[in-house]
């Protein structure tokens, strides 16, 4: 869940042109440089090297400047109009970035207008939902609503969890390693390659010893590499990450086979897993095969986990804490309750084997994985193209993930964009596709036949079709038709 939604790089102050970032914008030069600079030098270590950190780069690609207000604002309104206006442009383009909206985790189809009125508030929860504080202008009344709600999903009784609501996902998975390093001060931390970058933030934040371990081509956990890696280490603890929809891929790690994996190998009650909902979290309960095997698996460890965790004295990350996102997150719940979500879920995964299909129909690369609605396809060869969907790219992969807001029209509105500026990309097979088998696997890479590279038998859409037959007879379990 995770990532940041791009920007239109629209003008909005209406004085200057801003200056977008250059199409060859290298993150690594930034960092390399940064690096190299003194400022940077923060400490030493023990063997009296010197130790540097990188906060960041204050890169100006878009700003709308504060003014002080002029003496005679009040009477000319000048300020108010141009504060008007600004918000007026800023408003049309969340409109358009909305339509262009495809890479990322976020359902934009929602309505809170009922709930404007509570904006004139400072609504502020203070630590533990679950302790009452002397600031009488909070929603906890809201939060242990929504708690309890989820706990019901998962099958919890009430007397059997504790949480809060946070910020955001990282923050979720800053708190739950924390719990992890707690129970297991000298514990490792095992997570996959493909897991959020917060997990590994959470590593260098708690200081703690983090292997990453490989993942298979759908991006789940590699139980066979993390068995390796347990067998390394098997004096200190295992804390593990275990992802339920991981950030490019939307592969869910095989939590028995983890289970399985530890007490195979000698760490019986000497683990800890935190599990990362991330997206599909929310929508795994409404999967009638998935649901509650996975958590059922889990429950005595989450209640052993929680047992033990009894003493941890702190009970949130942030102490303040937004007490309008509960009222937001309750009223949602109550208007559509587990049918409504039922429904949602249903709609994203048709609509997910919807884009999968047509994806493969035009002959391109596409992988969707069983429990997930993030379509995996070709990186687009445009970056301007890249941008204006908003897709989250890696390699040779992009994907799009298939939220509630994503309509059937929207996607079609997509691939015929997207169709119209690959037929210009690889027009009279001067320059072939990408081979993804090594990302998404043979079997659904367009552009791979048992080693035989299809790209020079498949230049062009019209010889697709003509070599259709003779692809097909020759792939032993490479997928081409739809």
């Amino acid at each position: 869940m995770v990532g940041s939604v791009g920007n239109g790089l629209l003008d909005l102050g209406g004085r200057e042109k801003v200056e977008p970032l250059p199409k060859e914008f290298d993150p690594e030069e930034i960092v390399d440089s940064l690096l190299h600079s003194e400022s940077n030098i923060v400490g030493k270590e023990e063997d009296g090297t010197s130790r540097k950190i990188v906060l960041g780069r204050n890169v100006h690609t878009m700003c709308l400047e504060v003014k002080e207000p002029e003496a005679d604002d009040e009477i000319t309104g000048e300020r108010e109009a141009y504060m008007a206006g600004v918000l007026a442009r800023y408003r049309r383009s969340l409109i358009d970035r909305t339509k262009h909206h495809l890479g990322y985790p976020y359902n934009l189809d929602f309505d809170y207008g009922a709930l404007i009125h509570l904006q004139h508030f400072s609504i502020n929860n203070l630590g533990d939902p679950f302790i009452e504080s002397n600031y009488g202008v909070h929603s906890r009344q809201f939060e242990v609503g929504v708690l309890d709600w989820f706990a019901r999903l998962w099958e919890l009784e009430k007397n059997e969890y504790w949480g809060y609501i946070t910020n955001c996902g990282t923050e979720g998975n800053l708190h739950g390693i924390l719990v992890g390093r707690e129970v297991f001060p000298n514990g490792i931390l095992y997570a996959s390659k493909e897991s959020h970058y917060s997990v590994f933030k959470a590593a260098r934040m708690y200081r703690m010893e983090c292997v990453k371990v490989a993942t298979l081509v759908s991006g789940e956990i590699d139980c066979t590499d993390f068995r390796a890696k347990l067998v390394q280490n098997k004096e200190k603890p295992a804390i593990i990450n275990i992802n339920i929809g991981t950030t490019v891929k939307g592969a869910v790690d095989d939590l028995d086979l983890v289970i399985q994996t530890l007490e195979e190998n000698g760490f019986k009650d000497r683990f800890y897993i935190h599990c990362d909902g991330a997206l599909f979290g929310l929508m795994m309960p409404f999967i009638k095969r998935s649901a509650m095997e996975f958590w059922a698996g889990t429950k005595s460890d989450v209640q052993e986990a929680y047992r033990k965790c009894e003493c941890v004295r702190d009970a949130t990350i942030m102490g303040s804490r937004n007490g309008h996102a509960p009222i937001f997150l309750w009223y949602t719940l109550n208007r559509k309750g587990y049918r409504g979500f039922q429904k949602e879920v249903q709609k994203c995964l048709r609509n997910a084997h919807y884009l999968k299909n047509r994806l493969k129909e035009a002959g391109i690369g596409v992988m969707l994985n069983e429990l997930s609605s993030t379509v995996v396809f070709e990186r687009p060869k445009d970056e301007d193209f890249i941008r204006q969907w908003q897709l989250v790219c890696e390699g040779n992969i992009a994907h799009v993930v298939v939220m509630p807001n994503v309509t059937i029209e929207k996607l079609d509105y997509f691939l015929r964009e997207l169709l119209e500026k690959r037929s210009h990309w690889y027009q009279e097979g001067t320059i072939s596709p990408p081979c993804l088998a090594a990302e998404i696997g043979e079997a659904n890479c367009f552009y791979w036949c048992d080693g035989l590279d299809v790209r020079r038998l498949i230049r062009t859409p019209l010889a697709y079709c003509i070599f259709l037959e003779f692809v097909d007879s020759i792939c032993s379990g490479c997928e081409t038709r739809a």
